[in-house]
């Protein structure tokens, strides 16, 4: 008895709970009911001021029925309209009819209302405004103000005098067109600059016509040259962006003889024929092509207005300062320990003299973390017998990690790589302050540290041109991305380069978010640039492909091969921004736990991925994928083809290091930033540059400090497919066991195969087709990947509806 009375409380429970929420009718009929409402209150203060005067005596007899008002909503209207218009904000109510109209709308549409409080509070706010400065500036006229606008101008002015209320119209004024308007002192500039360019471009071309008829008049008597255009260099204190102008026609000049290769026709009569005629007439004729008329008209606006700058509109960006960057103990420079060179080269001799293999020659290239041995050995010694004896040496040696290099590309000689006892950090401030970075004249410059002969190692991410990185936990690949994204923000401007940035695990690269409007690319429905939704993570790379076939798409019209030239050309003033030309900044995708993306999404990741990698070189767009799993299920051959250049930091076995490298070798690195880098067949073993989270955070506050753009570089919208089936089953042709099955999931409210597999006894084939019935009759949500499906129907009784009603179509 008592678990029926609990049953019966909960199922009044949950109906109650039910009852609050409106239905999708009730939204529909109380919308319909605020729109009319919205509308009667626009016609009621439309009528007011042809009507008021005669209405102000029907507002004491509101009851009486006899009684009219000549208001087009009669008493309603005449007590409204007085109640908002003369007693309240004036003219400005408007405004709060068209807000009920947009409320009721949203109601009808089935919009939620939280949408509408950003466009409430705006236009309350520039309601109360108007009505303020109507009642300052027209206080004559107090019912364009109301009452409201016409008390607070009087109550301003007996405190601030009418010019404080001016100042303060002044500043509301402010705050709604820089808060609602976006609009910003260079806005305004870059406007007037555009409207005077605007205008000088008219003038010149009516000068041009002017020119035109001056020059017809003397064209029979004269012979008409091709003038190359000259090019003036002048020194531009100020650039700007100057749309393309009709090219002048240049003015005849007389000429006897013209040159041969100046692309004139002569007309004169054929060789066979003497012609002594003193009376004829040789007339050169320019022999124009569409070409040749673009080049002379960008060569005229080079000239004069020089070459388009992509980093105008940040023109006071001020790159970040070596000074943001710490030393970390070390100045870029190894101290030699004399007598650890000697004792690791004569136990290295004497392992090798024990197993009866001589030694020519040896010498030691000391580096920041290891010192490489390069050994000659004597005339008849096999390469295969020094690279067996590596635990050999390395147990002489007492070293963490021996690694043999036999033999050493472009040398004769054998090398030994032994690690330092003390090893040397090399901090990101030392290879950032370098000459050879500085100055390296690279599309994407990327320094990641130094090799084992203390060399500064800078690379083109333009040209590898995408990378890959794998290396166990905690061995510095958060450290090595970090790095290549310090290394493009210290050398690019803001406007060539963008980055998408993705982190499964939600903090590595969390730090980049104060750059968003500098250097982040995002989808335009995204509300953080720093990617963690693995739906998102699809739909970035999808957008990404559709990005990069519109790149190809310009390069094609352009007739050119790769982002290079198509920028040089659009420099240029080549072509036209109103065919749809634009400049086109560099785009580096960077995936951080790679292996996190291929076990949840699979094929929808690797799928773009390849397409990215196989095409997108040429048009800017290069991708870094970092991984702590190496394994071939993550990174499959189509990744490993289209990813030539390859970084690996320690990894626990050797088959790892052939997985990501081709050969073995990173098993035996000794952490801590040590790493190989190989970009083909060469493999260089460097140190990488370490730059701690402080330093990237200093790096990132300067920049974001700086003034930016409105927002982030918008990439394509993409709207994916659906997940799922798609398939509407018919009724007849659903499963006997589809009910028993609805209702173990509402009864759960988890939506998976596995469960009706496990509560009904059934195979998985079969689970899976009632999943897809279910989903197709509305009951489970759309395939969220490894997430459980969305349970649709809330509780039971609901469910007994949804069947009920499909039974009666």
């Amino acid at each position: 008895m008592a678990k029926r009375v609990k049953k019966a409380r909960t199922k009044a429970t949950t109906k109650k709970k039910r009852s609050l929420k409106p239905t999708k009718q009730q939204k529909i009929i109380l919308g319909s009911l605020v729109m009319l409402l919205g509308i009667a209150l626009f016609f009621s203060f439309i009528s007011f001021y042809n009507t008021w005067k005669a209405d102000q005596s029907i507002l004491d007899h509101f009851t009486d029925r006899s009684k009219e008002a000549e208001n087009l909503l009669n008493k309603f209207g005449a007590w409204v309209s007085h109640f908002f218009v003369y007693r309240g904000f004036g003219i400005a109510s408007l405004i709060l009819s068209g807000l009920v109209t947009l409320s009721g709308a949203y109601l009808f549409f089935g919009i939620p209302l939280r949408k509408t409080w950003n466009k409430w509070f705006w236009g309350l706010l520039f309601m109360a405004w108007i009505s303020l400065a109507l009642g300052f500036f027209v206080p004559s006229s107090p019912l364009l103000g109301g009452t409201v606008g016409f008390e607070m101008t009087d109550f301003l002015k007996d405190y601030t005098g009418s010019i404080g209320v001016f100042l303060v119209l002044l500043f509301f004024l402010c705050v709604i067109l820089v808060s609602l308007f976006k609009l910003t002192p260079e806005g305004v500039v870059n406007f007037v600059k555009q409207k005077r360019s605007d205008l000088a471009s008219e003038f010149a071309e009516r000068k041009q016509q002017g020119n035109t008829a001056e020059a017809k008049e003397t064209f029979d008597t004269l012979t008409v040259e091709k003038e190359t255009p000259q090019v003036l260099v002048d020194d531009y204190t100020h650039k700007e962006e100057i749309p393309l102008l009709t090219p002048d026609i240049p003015e005849p000049t007389l000429k006897k003889e013209p040159e041969p290769d100046d692309g004139f026709e002569v007309a004169v009569a054929p060789k066979e024929e003497t012609i002594n005629d003193p009376d004829l007439d040789i007339k050169v004729v320019p022999v124009k092509s569409e070409t040749e008329e673009t080049d002379n008209l960008a060569a005229k606006l080079v000239d004069d207005f020089g070459e388009f700058d992509p980093t105008l509109e940040l023109g006071n960006y001020q790159f970040p300062t070596i000074d943001l960057l710490d030393h970390h103990g070390g100045d870029g420079n190894i101290t030699i320990n004399k007598e650890e060179l000697e004792n690791n080269k004569n136990r290295i001799v004497e392992t090798l003299r024990n197993y009866k293999i001589g030694i020519a020659q040896i010498k030691a290239t000391i580096g920041p973390t290891v010192t490489l041995y390069e050994i000659v050995p004597e005339a008849g010694v096999r390469i295969s017998k020094i690279k067996n004896l590596e635990d050999d040496i390395a147990l002489s040696l007492a070293a963490l990690g021996i690694r043999i290099i036999a033999p050493i590309p472009g040398k004769g000689t054998i090398g030994i790589e032994v690690p330092n006892k003390n090893a040397s950090i090399v901090s990101m401030r030392s290879v950032v302050a370098t000459t050879k970075f500085q100055q390296a004249e690279m599309q994407l410059p990327i320094v990641f540290g130094k090799t084992i002969s203390n060399e500064t190692f800078v690379v083109d991410l333009a040209k590898m041109p995408h990378l890959l990185m794998a290396g166990a936990t905690g061995q510095g690949k958060s450290v090595g991305l970090n790095a290549i994204l310090t290394s493009l923000l210290y050398k690019k401007h803001p406007a060539e380069v963008k980055f998408v940035l993705v982190d499964p695990k939600k903090v590595e690269l969390t730090l980049f978010n104060k750059i968003e409007r500098h250097y982040l690319a995002k989808l335009p429905d995204s509300e953080d640039a720093i990617i963690t939704d693995n739906t998102k993570v699809i739909n970035t790379l999808n957008s990404l492909c559709i990005e990069m076939d519109n790149r190809y798409e310009l390069l094609k019209q352009a007739m050119v091969r790769n982002i290079k030239e198509y920028n040089t050309k659009f420099k240029a003033r080549k072509l036209n921004p109103n065919d749809g030309h634009k400049f086109l900044p560099y785009i580096v995708l960077v995936v951080d736990e790679f292996a996190d993306l291929i076990m949840t999404a699979g094929k929808e990741v690797e799928t773009p991925i390849a397409r990215l990698a196989q095409l997108a070189r040429a048009i800017g767009i290069h991708l870094i994928i970092a991984t702590q799993r190496p394994s071939v299920n993550v990174i499959t051959g189509i990744i490993k083809a289209n990813f030539p250049a390859r970084i690996a930091f320690r990894v626990t076995s050797k088959i790892d290091s052939r997985t990501i490298l081709d050969t073995q070798g990173a098993e035996q690195l000794i952490g801590r930033g040590d790493m190989l880098y190989t970009q083909g067949n060469d493999v260089t073993r460097l140190q990488c540059a370490f730059v701690d989270t402080p330093e990237v955070e200093r790096i990132t506050e300067f920049i974001g400090s700086q003034r930016a753009y409105p927002e982030a570089h918008m990439l394509p919208e993409y709207v994916g497919e659906e997940s799922g089936t798609g398939i509407d089953y018919e009724i007849s042709e659903r499963d006997v066991m589809f009910r028993d099955a609805a209702e173990v999931i509402v009864m759960a409210q988890q939506g998976s195969a596995s469960l009706i597999q496990r509560k009904l006894k059934l195979g998985y084939n079969r689970a899976g087709r009632i999943i897809d019935q279910l989903e197709a009759a509305g009951i489970v949500g759309p395939f969220e990947g490894s997430k459980a499906r969305q349970v649709l129907v809330p509780d039971m009784m609901a469910l007994e509806q949804l069947l009920e009603n499909e039974k009666n179509k």
